[in-house]
């Protein structure tokens, strides 16, 4: 997963943020099932806005399909049993994570772009 080209793509201006140089990825099992992540966190001086409209361009362009299901404002997109996130970090969420203030990752748009998928289970993979 953590090879995955979209984890690479992303808007103008965004930079791969300090502290996460590296694609987070991993598995983690929860009752029962089984699930394979990466995620690639970027702090990008624009707009949400502008996040929002490159990745649904950018997405599609890749084969993901956006979720019918995903609740409004959301990004959520899936392909081949795989689920695609784009979120938006916000002070709580990176306090709540471990990673403190970090005006980098709250002023313009900060964000991440993460994939998971369920291995072996028979669960679907959805939004």
């Amino acid at each position: 997963m953590a090879a995955l080209d979209i984890l690479d793509s992303r808007p103008e201006g965004a930079t791969i943020a300090r502290g996460f140089e590296e694609v987070d990825a991993g598995c983690w099992a929860d009752s029962g099932d089984v699930v394979v992540y990466a995620s690639r966190t970027y702090a990008f001086p624009g707009t949400r806005a502008d996040v929002t409209a490159y990745y649904q361009t950018a997405v599609v362009r890749d084969g993901w399909i956006p979720d019918p299901e995903a609740l409004p404002g959301e990004l959520c997109f899936t392909r081949e049993g795989m689920a695609l996130w784009i979120v938006f970090l916000t002070a709580e969420r990176l306090e709540e994570e471990g990673h403190g203030s970090r005006p980098d990752l709250t002023t313009g748009a900060g964000y991440s772009v993460s994939i998971d998928s369920y291995v072996d289970s028979g669960a679907e993979t959805s939004c």
